[in-house]
């Protein structure tokens, strides 16, 4: 009986061995296996591959950003001179460029040149009546002096000569008249330009001051350019201007006067722009722009020095431009301001010109990530 008890608390003996045994080494294999995971976990995070640059001085031009109205120059009514005469052609239409006295209508002249007619008969009937009036005077003079005619009847002849005069005088004033309404029957351009509105038409009967035609002198437009009250002073005639097309081509221009006034209402002044003139092929200026457009543009006020950084170095980021200043082998966000824009570089402010700076890739960058530096491909 000892015997077999024995036997049975020998064996529990070692079946808690064995289990003890068992637990011991899965307890290792679980440490083995953890050991890895953990490794990774605190393993360095790849650094990323950037190149740096430095902020370049740059002499950049200033600019003043403006907008306003493309107008004409000039403009140049036209109508008849005569009336109540019917239009019988019309030689020119919108967007035509037209030379000086060019015909731009005709109208009917058939009863203007009865008049020129009857003017030119009555003419030749006064001149008659004068050359009579005329010999009647001098035969009296020669009786007068013979005494066959007294000096009353010698003042009377000398007085009917003189109106005889006066009346182709005024005969000769009428045709003047009748041939230069005759003229006026043409309507002709009045200057070189381009025929911007026109409302002849045929078969209407010609009005006093009815226009027309409308006529941009020499085709000359300009850009009514608006700036405020404090940036008028900073304009002066002969200064370069380039205004933005609504093709996004730039046509350039010279500001030929600042107006002397400001506007009580919007606090704002005029800049009046010359434009090229139009092309031969063309009725707009440079054949871009017309009367009517708004446009955007910039004044060049003058060369000043900008510091400044290529566009792919400034991240923006919530309303804020940033760059990455690189220190060591990790890279700092700093912010900063940003000035003129001129092509693919921007002016900055607010940093040193000796700072290195991460060129491109910003936007994968956070505050203290490590990279890796390589030199810029040439």
């Amino acid at each position: 009986m000892k015997l077999t008890i024995a036997k049975s608390i020998a064996g529990r003996l070692y079946f808690l061995s064995f289990i003890a045994t068992l637990l011991t080494a899965c307890g290792e294999a679980s440490r083995e296996v953890v050991a890895p995971a953990t490794d990774t976990k605190v393993a360095a995070k790849p650094a990323l591959t950037v190149t740096t640059t430095t902020p370049q001085l740059r002499d950049w031009p200033q600019t003043l950003q403006a907008s306003g109205n493309i107008a004409a120059w000039q403009e140049a009514v036209i109508g008849a001179e005569i009336s109540n005469y019917r239009i019988t052609e019309v030689h020119a239409n919108v967007g035509d460029v037209v030379k000086k006295g060019q015909v731009l209508a005709r109208i009917a002249p058939e009863t203007v040149e009865s008049e020129v007619v009857e003017m030119r008969a009555t003419v030749a009937e006064a001149a008659a009546t004068l050359a009579e009036a005329k010999a009647n005077h001098e035969r009296a003079r020669q009786l007068t002096e013979k005494g066959f005619y007294s000096a009353q009847q010698n003042t009377q002849t000398r007085t009917a000569a003189d109106t005889a005069l006066a009346r182709l005088d005024a005969a000769r004033a009428r045709l003047q008249t009748a041939e230069l309404r005759r003229s006026k029957a043409t309507v002709l351009a009045s200057d070189d330009g381009i025929i911007s509105a026109r409302s002849a038409t045929v078969g209407t009967l010609a009005q006093p001051g009815q226009e027309l035609f409308r006529l941009i002198r020499g085709g000359r437009l300009e850009w009514r350019a608006e700036v405020t009250a404090a940036e008028l002073a900073r304009l002066k005639p002969g200064q370069a201007a380039t205004l933005e097309s609504p093709n996004g081509e730039s046509v350039p221009g010279v500001v030929r006067v600042v107006a002397p006034t400001v506007d009580p209402q919007t606090r704002n002044a005029l800049v009046y722009v010359d434009l090229p003139a139009p092309s031969t092929t063309s009725a707009t200026a440079a054949g871009r722009v017309s009367a009517g457009m708004f446009a955007r543009g910039e004044f060049r006020l003058g060369q000043s020095p900008a510091l400044t950084l290529p566009q792919s170095a400034v991240l923006l980021r919530e309303g804020f431009a940033y760059v990455f200043r690189v220190e060591g082998d990790k890279v700092a966000q700093t912010k900063i301001a940003t000035g003129r824009r001129n092509g693919e570089h921007v002016e900055v402010v607010g940093l040193d010109a000796k700072t290195r700076v991460v060129a491109s890739g910003v936007g994968f960058l956070a505050d203290g990530d490590t990279v890796r530096i390589v030199p810029a491909q040439p």
